[in-house]
């Protein structure tokens, strides 16, 4: 009982800082799962990508109510990002089939490696978008958006990290949509791309769907609390601070 109240709470503090900050719930979901809760690394990969399923099926619904959302871009997306999923899995797979339990080290150092060039990214995210905002695209066609899918689904598949950071970045820097039509593409394209790691890694028995209810549970009021709160805080330092704390992370689970 202790245990899945743990599990509800962690889920109301990732769905607190999701409202709060907008950081997406794999980067902060996973290391707590793998460090805090002692999720082995591969169930923690799949059942963090149910969760990011599920998470993001509410806000996929209003940006497609509201426009914001090109079909286009979103399924020349999943063209990649669908076959990099597999990809991706097919390698923790066949390095389970090698090394055994070894895998969740190799999942570990990946998540690392990811927990770093994230938060990066995300600390340098306005001044990205404030140097290519009068920019015109430099990747130009349906053919570059695939790549963008194929690299992110290859994360998501070994980590389930990148369905939004990555593509979001990369969509930035080499094409010139809104703001408003880059996320709402990025999180429908979210939504496939989960949605099919998760039901890869489910088929695989790497989802622990005790785990992602208890989550689901605690996420929803928490995301409801830091929506209502990010309006009554300091962002930018919160946001500082937040990706600090998962370098720092990404830094000791490379070094562990």
């Amino acid at each position: 009982m202790e245990l899945f109240a743990a599990k509800i709470f962690v889920g109301f503090i990732v769905g607190l800082l999701i409202g709060m900050t907008g950081v997406g719930g794999g980067v902060l979901l996973l290391p707590v799962l793998i460090f805090g809760l002692r999720i082995p690394a591969i169930i923690a990969v799949g059942s963090d990508a149910l969760f990011n399923f599920f998470t993001k099926i509410p806000a996929s619904l209003l940006h497609i109510k509201r426009g914001t959302v090109r079909r286009k871009v979103v399924l020349s997306l999943a063209l990649g990002s669908v076959p990099g999923s597999i990809c991706g899995i097919r390698l923790l797979m066949h390095i389970r089939h090698l090394y055994g339990d070894g895998v969740n080290s190799f999942i570990k150092t990946a998540v690392g490696l990811l927990l770093i060039v994230i938060p990066l990214l995300l600390l340098f995210q306005r001044r990205i978008e404030e140097s290519v905002v009068h920019r015109p695209p430099t990747m130009k066609g349906f053919a570059g958006m695939a790549l963008i899918g194929l690299l992110a689904g290859f994360l998501v598949g070994m980590t389930s990290v990148g369905s939004g950071s990555i593509i979001m970045m990369l969509l930035l820097l080499f094409y010139s949509f809104s703001p408003k039509v880059n996320v709402g593409n990025d999180i429908v394209h979210a939504v496939i791309l989960t949605g099919v790691t998760s039901l890869l890694h489910f088929e695989l028995g790497n989802v622990d769907l005790g785990l992602v209810l208890s989550l689901l549970i605690g996420s929803i009021p928490g995301a409801l609390v830091g929506s209502h709160l990010s309006t009554r805080m300091p962002m930018l330092w919160l946001r500082r601070i937040l990706c600090t704390l998962l370098l720092i992370t990404g830094a000791r689970m490379l070094w562990a």
